[in-house]
């Protein structure tokens, strides 16, 4: 019997991706997901076997590419929905592969086009969620979602994004993995909204979080953005996305650079500016890091490299792509 697997990053972008696959193909499916630094799930599917199916959402292929290769050997047909950086596409009979890099694009987008926008609201909650609301408002305009509508979606897409960052379970207010199926079943966002109790638990620790993340050090501040360290806990590395951006939505010509005491050195967020989103994704390549043209990350910046790193994104040009 053919086997399903679900394999996506554990933030809005790649549950919302899942949510909409699964609404249309209702089929029994395992899902692997992880927090939002938790890249190389691929690795964790073992038991897939020659004919079963994975799909992937919202994962670098350029991280997972050795277990994509695995899996492609084993006579597994893998589908790969992502807006990341590839490092190329593998050419396998076995490979379905949906992946835009552009900066106005999320993977949540790619499924909802796949789909013909069959479950539109939830792929909203996603564009939301992955900071796109001018994209969002855009689709969501168009598709006669009214203003208060547009507000609610993009607070559960913050909120589900929010929840995804952490050093580990203990960290947020509800794993992924378990956020997952009270996602799904609903059809309609609102409704989970409206129903389950979770999503207030979730705000709550969210603007307590960001209440406290408003004292963050300026380590650097020019006229082309912000580098800002929060101190060594366990809400500060909670809270990094949200708060990167949180900052981008509120100076949208300027980049923003967010950074945490880790267990190796310090984990950075960067937000290139909306106005200008292009550039993220390589300069925290240049520091082992990963992500895209409008926002990405590095898991662990060395000590010795702080004063670099700032000097680098200072000294970075911004552009439209």
């Amino acid at each position: 019997m053919t086997r399903c697997f679900d394999v996506c990053n554990g933030d809005a972008d790649g549950l919302c991706a899942v949510v909409q696959w699964r609404l249309e193909d209702t089929r029994p499916a395992e899902l692997v997901t992880g927090l939002k630094r938790e890249i190389a799930l691929l690795a964790r599917v073992v038991e897939a076997q020659a004919g079963d199916q994975v799909n992937v959402f919202d994962l670098s292929m350029q991280r997972n590419r050795a277990d994509l290769l695995r899996l492609l050997d084993q006579g597994v047909h893998v589908r790969y929905f992502d807006h990341h950086a590839t490092g190329g596409l593998p050419s396998h009979p076995g490979l379905e592969s949906h992946v835009d890099e552009a900066s106005d694009v999320c993977t949540s987008l790619l499924v909802d086009a796949h789909l013909g926008g069959a479950h539109r609201a939830w792929a909203l909650v996603g564009a939301y969620g992955d900071n796109m609301a001018s994209v969002a408002d855009r689709l969501a305009g168009g598709a006669g979602f009214e203003p208060g509508d547009r507000a609610g979606l993009r607070r559960l897409g913050e909120l589900i994004n929010y929840n995804a960052y952490g050093d580990d379970e203990r960290d947020v207010c509800i794993p992924p993995r378990l956020l997952y199926p009270l996602m799904a079943c609903y059809a309609d966002p609102r409704d989970m909204m409206a129903h389950e109790p979770i999503v207030e638990d979730i705000d709550a620790m969210r603007r307590g979080d960001l209440r406290q993340a408003a004292g963050a050090t300026v380590l650097w501040q020019g006229p082309t953005g912000s580098v800002r360290m929060l101190p060594d806990a366990p809400w500060s590395r909670r809270v990094l996305g949200c708060f990167a951006n949180r900052l981008a939505g509120e100076a949208p010509d300027l980049a923003h650079a967010v950074l945490a005491p880790g267990a190796q050195g310090f984990v950075v967020s960067v937000r290139a500016p909306l106005a200008h989103p292009h550039g993220a994704h390589a300069l925290c390549s240049r520091f082992g890091g990963a992500g895209r043209a409008r926002a990405a990350g590095i898991d662990s910046l060395g000590t010795g490299d702080l004063e670099r790193f700032v000097a680098t994104f200072a000294t970075t040009r911004w552009s439209p792509g």
